[in-house]
């Protein structure tokens, strides 16, 4: 089980909420992350998220943090998956028809075309470094805490300051024993700043649920937009809005990624080449403070098929002509064709001669 997720958004130093995690520079420095683009897998038990930022900003270096559910493993991931699922799951365009006349066309005015529109338990010490690497531009540490403290002590020794409202947010996750994957993010040029689309990062850990994190996005000082596209066995919907508006289909429908591998490689490396079924799902947060938890995913009641369709709305014609106009000549010389045989048999039909007159016999 796969899913997608688009996380947009320009926000402000120097804590970046961003979708499933938070981003922490220092104080003096700025960064926004432009677009957030994560692919997380779930097959029962492993969840992975393929995770990929766009940033721009001043920031020499910075911190990126969030919280999973298990111990994980991070290694690159496969940049060409994203273009792929782009593809695969874009709308498309289509012509339908109208019968009636409409304001611009004919003989109100206008050509007759009209546009329209038709998402394990923690270590003994405070904080636990269990696994350190370098990978790419990322110094990945993964990261054990049993509060936010000892969460802040790991970031002040590495050079930054967590702020008051993240400790905050993190006391859920602290709270059901979660652990963090702690990104120190540096240019792959000495002396550089953090600017452009990063390589991806694939994360994997023991999960029981499909699980997205969300909280810290209520840390968002703008309007954020998540989309999720989800692969699994089944149509997929989220368990609820959490604090955001009414999460919206896109695409519903199933691929095969076995036969459809040469389109596809990087999606069907992931999905081992099974027959899967996408849904894509986009949700608005106009505010973001209002978000209450984290995304849970589950199958629909139906598989039902949707695709995103836009329309271009086009005056029905027969032979360059107006349907209706046609279809009034038409009814026009029915009826009168109907009336001209009515006379005509009229005409035709033989006239009954008056019955004969009697005249009476003469009176005696």
């Amino acid at each position: 089980m796969l899913v997608f997720a688009a996380q947009l958004g320009s926000l402000i130093a120097p804590a970046y909420a961003c979708g499933c995690g938070a981003m922490v520079v220092d104080r003096t420095a700025q960064v926004s992350v432009d677009r957030e683009t994560s692919v997380v897998g779930w097959d029962g038990s492993t969840e992975q998220i393929v995770m990929r930022l766009t940033v721009r900003g001043d920031a020499p270096e910075a911190a990126w943090i969030m919280p999973v559910p298990h111990r994980a493993t991070v290694e690159l991931g496969d940049a060409s998956l994203f273009s792929e699922l782009q593809t695969l799951t874009a709308p498309v365009s289509a012509t339908r028809h109208y019968f009636w006349p409409r304001a611009k066309d004919w003989p109100f005015g206008g050509s007759g075309h009209r546009s329209g529109d038709g998402a394990a338990a923690p270590g003994a010490q405070p904080v636990e470094v269990v696994g350190r690497e370098r990978l790419g531009p990322f110094d990945v540490a993964r990261l054990t805490a049993t509060d936010p403290a000892a969460l802040e002590g790991w970031l002040k020794e590495n050079g930054f300051e967590l702020p008051d409202r993240l400790a905050t947010a993190l006391r859920p996750y602290v709270a059901q024993k979660w652990e963090y994957v702690a990104v120190r993010l540096a240019p792959e040029e000495s002396g550089g700043t953090l600017s452009g689309t990063l390589d991806p990062l694939r994360l994997r850990f023991a999960s029981d649920r499909l699980v997205y994190p969300m909280r810290l996005s209520r840390l968002a000082a703008t309007p954020q937009s998540l989309g999720l596209y989800v692969l699994a066995a089944h149509r997929m919907e989220p368990r609820g809005a959490i604090g955001g508006r009414q999460p919206e289909v896109t695409y519903a429908g199933r691929v095969d990624t076995g036969h459809e591998r040469d389109a596809y490689p990087a999606l069907g490396a992931l999905t081992g080449g099974k027959p899967v079924f996408v849904t894509a799902i986009d949700q608005a947060f106009p505010r973001p403070e209002l978000i209450d938890g984290d995304h849970e995913l589950r199958a629909a009641p139906a598989d039902t098929a949707y695709r995103t369709t836009y329309y271009r709305d086009e005056l029905l014609t027969l032979g360059g002509a107006p349907a209706w106009v046609l279809t009034l000549l038409g009814g026009a010389l029915a009826v009168a064709a109907a009336l001209f045989l009515a006379l005509r048999a009229r005409r035709r039909r033989p006239v009954t001669p008056p019955p004969p007159v009697t005249v009476p016999p003469p009176l005696r």
